[in-house]
């Protein structure tokens, strides 16, 4: 049997699986729902038929298990962060068009080592650097033609991407405006009048977990590359005409997106804006033609992911999930809190970490309000667990960037991720019960 039969079989029979062992804890159609999502896991990860093709059949599956209808499947395939991602990758093919990467990197490997473990570090750390001022969508949009460029050794090409796609989340969770979880948690404070947390307050909680995992992910990921060359070879490393244009744009586009934070005009729209600015005459560099390369497998990848989200809501298993884990109030804090970054950090890896922390918050608030534990305390975890997914591309935005790239499989991602799942639930378990 062809590898591709056999890999879709596996998924059907976990499916199966899955959907009677859900059997004996939820109902019937919250089960059916646990198996589509069986199917739809292992189909990403076995690879068995093409991302954008798995990522379709939400549309497909839904409604003929009666778990969502066609049309409030398919609205979840239109939300305005995918298309925040079509301009994102409009503005990264600009880029890549006109060589400003190439000018960028060089610039780089000026200031930093330029062995693989510098670049690596490198990287990482300037990407969660701009992340926790900027979105980390944005961050991995504008970064991800440097990883690509610096080498022509797939295997170093891989660390290279996973550093930016990572160090974007890690990034994320440093500033209350890095990642939108941040800001539905915020929010969320706000409207049950708990404790306020101030910008300032917020960093000096963050910052110490952040550098733990700049340090650790970085070098994991830098391990067996020492014999592996960065590329010097860069011939051109002076602006032209073009390319200063472009970085005048990016430049403003940095601003906007900046001064945006304050006042919470559509991201989505000033990207999309950004990216169709690119055609104009005399201003912009690209041709229609160009967009054969936007990755429309990854739009379409998230629209799955917001699928699954819209389902665990309206089925009533998010709600079910909740009165189950009232059963854990008991329990020691440490292992509560361990039981929740666990928990967020997984199950984030199956939907959008925005739409899992807006169903996750009011169940955690519960759980809070029924133990002797800090409930700012237990949100602030939930809240930092779900920027930290490092399995799937679907978990979040920088990760799916990664996987755009088209240098890695979902098989390379879930290698590593599913290790640094476990040290960033370790370490924000760690600094919560030490720090916080």
């Amino acid at each position: 049997m062809d590898t591709s039969y056999k890999n879709i079989v596996v998924a059907l029979v976990l499916a199966l699986i899955g959907y009677f062992l859900a059997g004996t804890i939820f109902g019937e159609v919250q089960s059916r729902l646990i198996g589509a999502v069986v199917f739809l896991v292992s189909m990403w990860t076995n690879e068995a038929l093409p991302l954008g093709a798995v990522s379709l059949l939400p549309i497909i599956l839904f409604p003929f298990l009666d778990i969502l209808s066609v049309n409030a499947t398919t609205v979840n395939y239109s939300k305005s962060i995918i298309f925040l991602f079509l301009g994102g990758f409009l503005m990264a093919i600009a880029v890549e068009k006109i060589g400003l990467h190439k000018v960028i990197a060089h610039k780089l490997l000026g200031i930093f080592p330029s062995t693989a473990r510098g670049v690596i570090f490198a990287l990482a750390v300037t990407s969660a650097f701009l992340s926790s001022l900027l979105s980390n969508t944005t961050t991995a949009l504008l970064l991800m033609p440097i990883a690509m460029f610096l080498t022509d050794i797939h295997k170093l090409k891989i660390r290279l991407v996973l550093s930016v796609a990572y160090g974007a989340s890690i990034g994320g969770i440093i500033t209350p405006i890095g990642t939108p979880p941040n800001l539905i948690l915020m929010g969320f404070l706000q409207d049950n009048n708990l404790e306020m947390l101030t910008f300032v307050g917020w960093m000096f909680k963050t910052i110490p977990l952040a550098i733990i995992m700049l340090t650790i992910i970085p070098y994991i990921l830098s391990i067996g590359t020492k014999n592996l060359e960065i590329s010097n070879d860069l011939e051109n490393n002076k602006l032209n005409g073009e390319q200063k244009r472009l970085l005048y744009i990016l430049g403003t586009l940095v601003v906007v997106l900046f001064i945006n934070s304050f006042f919470k005009v559509s991201e989505a729209g000033i990207l999309l804006a950004y990216g169709l600015f690119m055609f104009m005459p005399k201003i912009g560099f690209m041709e229609w033609e160009d967009t054969r390369k936007v990755p429309y497998e990854i739009m379409f990848l998230f629209g799955a992911g917001f699928s699954i989200a819209k389902a665990f809501g309206s089925t009533g298993l998010a709600f079910d999930i909740s009165q189950l884990l009232l059963s854990l109030t008991e329990l020691s804090p440490i292992i509560l809190i361990l039981i929740v970054a666990a928990l967020i950090t997984f199950t984030t890896e199956v939907t959008s970490n925005t739409a899992l922390i807006s169903i996750a918050l009011p169940i955690i608030f519960s759980l809070g309000s029924a133990s002797n534990i800090d409930l700012n305390l237990l949100l602030m975890v939930a809240t930092i667990c779900a920027s930290y997914a490092f399995m799937l591309p679907i978990a979040t935005p920088p990760n799916a960037i990664a996987m755009s790239s088209h240098v890695l499989t979902i098989k390379d991602m879930a290698s590593y991720g599913i290790m640094f799942n476990i040290i960033a639930i370790v370490m924000t378990t760690a600094v919560a019960m030490l720090l916080w």
